[in-house]
């Protein structure tokens, strides 16, 4: 599973947000890909501000859901998103990308950090796991946008 937390992951993550425009079709869901930019950046602030928490994720969602966040398998289409992560107003492209790729930059700068602290829905990953559950997200709203 490639990583956003190593080069190849990253290289391949930032080539490919360069190929996305305005203009950009979806091939499933009801995002614009202004909103699409917008909602890619909360999981990476999340990661990136590294706050502690005493959260150690909800049990179901540890159990029969975490591991899918990080494995070779592909994410199906329109899988329910939290509430932190929808926006109904439409969003300026040009705005939102640059954000995305700003924290894109941040969170690959931050790979080498010793302590990461739990995640608050899904409780603790390792750096490998962060890297690859932020590969995957990304990875997979690039392809509902054709890149």
């Amino acid at each position: 599973m490639k990583s956003l937390l190593t080069e190849d992951g990253y290289q391949d993550i930032t080539s490919r947000i360069e190929k996305l425009s305005e203009n950009s079709k979806k091939g499933w869901g009801k995002m614009t890909v202004g909103q699409m930019a917008w909602h890619c950046q909360y999981p990476l602030q999340l990661a990136i501000t590294n706050k502690p928490n005493s959260s150690k994720g909800n049990w179901f969602v540890r159990t029969f859901f975490k591991k899918s966040l990080y494995n070779e398998k592909p994410w199906r289409k329109n899988l329910p998103t939290s509430s932190l992560m929808k926006t109904a107003d439409e969003k300026d492209f040009k705005k939102e990308i640059a954000k995305l790729k700003m924290l894109i930059d941040d969170f690959y700068a931050v790979r080498t950090r010793d302590k990461w602290y739990p995640h608050p829905a899904f409780g603790v990953f390792t750096p490998e796991q962060w890297g690859q559950l932020e590969y995957k997200h990304l990875d997979h709203h690039l392809k509902q946008f054709g890149v």
